[in-house]
C-alpha cells in the first residue's frame, strides 16, 4: 500500500504536521511526501490513500492574497516561506476527476480558538469530493498558538498518531476511523 502527502507551508508548521503525519503512515505503507509545488498533476495509480493538508488563512483555504500577506510577514520576520508558488487551492483544481481515486483525508493548521471558525480542511475534502475521491472520516485540525506559530504542544505526536490510524484503517479497507 502507498500513500501519498501533499501539503502547503507558510511558516513551516503545517511541513511538521505533513512530516509526522507522514512518519505514523509510515509504519504500515509507503509514502511519498510532498510540497504542493512539487505535487504531481494527477495522483498516481498505485495510491491507495491520498493526504492533503495546509493552512487556514482567513477562513479556510489560502488564496494569492492570503500567500502575499503570509510573504510579507515572513519577510518582516526575516523568515523564509516553505510553500513559495502555487497553493493547494490551485493544485486541486488541477487535478481533474479521478474514476479510480483513492481514498483521501484532509488536514489543516489553524489557531485554537473556538470565536475563529473556518478551516482549510473542510474546504479540501470538498475539493476532493469534487473531484471523484472517497474521504475517509477522520480529518483533524492542529493547532498554532499564532499566523506564524509555532505548533501547539503535543501536536506533531497528535500527528504521527492520526497518520497510523489512518494507515491501519486504509490497510483494513475502512474509510472510517474514529
Amino acid at each position: 500500500m502507498r500513500a501519498l502527502v501533499v501539503f502547503e507551508s507558510m511558516f513551516g508548521n503545517t511541513r511538521a504536521i505533513a512530516e509526522a503525519v507522514a512518519d505514523g503512515l509510515a509504519t504500515r505503507m509507503e509514502v511519498d511526501l510532498v510540497e504542493v509545488g512539487d505535487a504531481p498533476v494527477s495522483v498516481p495509480d498505485d495510491v491507495d490513500l491520498l493526504v492533503v493538508g495546509g493552512p487556514t488563512h482567513t477562513l479556510g483555504m489560502s488564496r494569492p492574497s492570503t500567500r502575499q500577506s503570509a510573504a510579507e510577514q515572513a519577510e518582516q520576520a526575516a523568515t523564509e516561506l516553505v510553500s513559495k508558488g502555487r497553493g493547494v487551492r490551485e493544485w486541486l483544481a488541477t487535478l481533474g476527476d479521478h474514476s479510480r481515486a483513492p481514498a483521501a483525508v484532509a488536514f489543516d493548521t489553524r489557531v485554537k480558538n473556538p470565536w475563529i471558525p473556518g478551516s482549510a480542511r473542510r474546504g479540501v475534502e470538498k475539493n476532493l469530493r469534487g473531484h471523484g475521491f472517497a474521504i475517509m472520516t477522520g480529518s483533524r485540525s492542529f493547532y498554532v498558538s499564532g499566523t506564524p506559530g509555532p505548533l501547539l504542544e503535543g501536536e506533531t505526536g497528535r500527528a504521527r498518531e492520526w497518520g497510523m490510524e489512518l494507515a491501519s484503517a486504509r490497510q483494513a479497507g475502512a474509510h472510517r476511523i474514529t
